[in-house]
């Protein structure tokens, strides 16, 4: 089989002012190298499309470990893809899928340790280019969730909320409640994903919201958003609570803001006097989660005990629309460019 000698690749074009739009972005043909010694080859078969880009193309955040983004530079992301060529002295073969960040391109060449292998007989391997490893990290290891649990899940639409919810049901929360941004993703949300309640920005305030969904209070809350959801979390907390803070959505999609941040307004006296601990989880601090997420979503995935919901988007020419659609309205599951 004659390897392919080029690439179309995803590449910022010039500097948003506000949310980008599809014209921030170019889809460019470019040769792509031959593998080398200790080199992989590999065709992209999908690649996520996450919010976590603004942060990058608006200059970055304190504490973020990758790189931004300036105009010409390619994008990059989770990617599923198919082993074309590998060292016969190396770990992998040709057809072999494989999991990797070089995302917003057909083809890339790289080390072979830059490539993840998918387990033989994994049954969703799609559901492995989503982020949601880290709601399940932060539910696990930093918000603790017991049985009977009230939780809040912020961004329940989203690649990470649309699996957490189930996720925190799995563990024994008594009752997941979650946010998302319009009433149809809400309805989906409690039809098909089992969230309890869920509540809809742009209407009546979080907090009155969260008083009817859950008028005893609540147990843990897993933050991707920040901002006004976060406050209102705070002032709905029983003595107690845990918050995982993974998120920063509200700062991603306000045009206002550069990405890097979500500033929210936090009862400090409440947090104190209830004993609320509020932590930051990064898989980074985890370097043991991704195998044993990988092992137990296989096995929620075969057992039928987890849904893996995703917006599919056919082909890399339309990756920059869905970009700006992922950032203004938003998919349902994890946004996927499937090639």
């Amino acid at each position: 089989m004659a390897l392919p000698r080029t690439s179309r690749v995803v590449r910022l074009t010039s500097l948003p002012e506000g949310l980008p739009a599809a014209s921030d972005f170019t889809v460019a043909e470019e040769p792509l190298a031959a593998p080398g010694p200790g080199e992989v080859l590999v065709r992209n078969r999908a690649f996520l499309l996450f919010p976590g880009l603004r942060t990058l193309i608006g200059g970055g955040g304190p504490g973020v470990p990758l790189a931004p983004l300036g105009v010409g530079d390619a994008l990059f992301g989770p990617a599923l893809g198919e082993v074309l060529a590998a060292p016969e002295d190396g770990p992998l073969r040709p057809g072999d899928l494989v999991t990797h960040l070089g995302g917003f391109r057909e083809a890339v060449v790289g080390e072979a340790a830059q490539f993840t292998p998918v387990p033989a007989g994994f049954p969703q391997p799609l559901a492995l280019v989503s982020t949601a490893s880290a709601g399940y990290g932060a539910l696990t290891r930093t918000a603790g969730v017991r049985e009977g649990d009230v939780v809040l899940v912020t961004a329940a639409s989203g690649a990470v909320g649309s699996l957490a919810g189930q996720i925190a049901r799995l563990l024994g929360a008594g009752r997941v409640i979650g946010t998302t941004r319009s009433e149809g993703k809400a309805k989906r949300l409690v039809e098909e994903l089992g969230y309890d309640a869920v509540l809809v920005g742009g209407g009546r305030p979080f907090a009155e919201q969260l008083a009817e969904a859950a008028p005893e209070g609540l147990d843990v809350v897993l933050d991707l958003v920040g901002g006004e959801q976060l406050g209102a979390a705070v002032d709905a907390a029983r003595r107690g609570a845990r918050f995982a803070l993974v998120g920063a959505i509200a700062g991603q999609l306000d045009p206002g803001l550069p990405g890097g941040g979500a500033p929210a307004v936090l009862d400090t006296f409440r947090i104190g006097t209830l004993g609320l601990s509020l932590r930051g989880f990064t898989i980074l601090d985890h370097p043991d989660l991704e195998a044993e997420w990988r092992e137990r979503l296989a096995g929620w995935l075969r057992e039928g005990r987890i849904v893996f919901p995703y917006t599919s988007v056919a082909g890399i020419d339309r990756a920059p629309e869905a970009l700006n659609t992922l950032f203004t309205e938003g998919g349902f599951g994890a946004t996927v460019v499937e090639l």
